[in-house]
């Protein structure tokens, strides 16, 4: 019988703030002639950390920034409903960069993607907290925290909407 063991803390939060700022950077970099950006975060933590990478490309660029909620059943995304939370989300020919903390099979993210296909984006890009590359589905993510490295068996998870566990751990 094996010990279950405790998560290793792999980015605290003054690192995974760091992070989110580089990428904020990123964002305006690849998209500094835009006048509009929308950024849509996934249901959850990945929403929290949407609101984050907004905020930080708000202060730091010119740019207005529209923020989405992606929300479905992130365990069953093939039978869920995507909703985006805003009652008229005018998507037509806006770049939009969908946010997750961590990619791993890239199931989630694929599923989280195709309404954008229908809905006419000029440019469609990813953004993660974490990748662990894992892929079953052919999506990578543009804008990347940290890359780690992991055996498939090892779970990530990256809390970021509660203040006294926030940080990103391995187990």
């Amino acid at each position: 019988m094996s010990a279950i063991e405790e998560p290793q803390k792999i980015l605290t939060p003054l690192q995974i703030g760091q992070k989110i700022r580089r990428m904020a950077y990123e964002v305006y970099e690849r998209n500094f002639t835009e006048k509009e950006i929308v950024i849509a975060g996934i249901v959850g933590e990945g929403y929290e950390f949407a609101k984050r990478l907004a905020a930080e490309i708000s202060r730091i660029s010119p740019m207005e920034v529209r923020l989405i909620e992606l929300r479905f059943d992130v365990h069953a995304p093939k039978q869920s409903y995507i909703d985006f939370g805003n009652d008229e989300v005018v998507l037509e020919d806006h770049v939009v960069v969908v946010a997750d903390v961590v990619l791993n099979t890239a199931r989630t993210m694929t599923f989280s993607l195709q309404p954008f296909l229908q809905k006419g984006v000029r440019k469609l890009q990813v953004a993660v907290v974490v990748d662990r590359s894992h892929r079953l589905y052919p999506v990578s993510a543009d804008y990347v925290g940290y890359s780690l490295s992991t055996t498939i068996n090892e779970h990530v998870q990256v809390i970021l909407s509660k203040p006294d566990q926030e940080g990103a751990y391995l187990q």
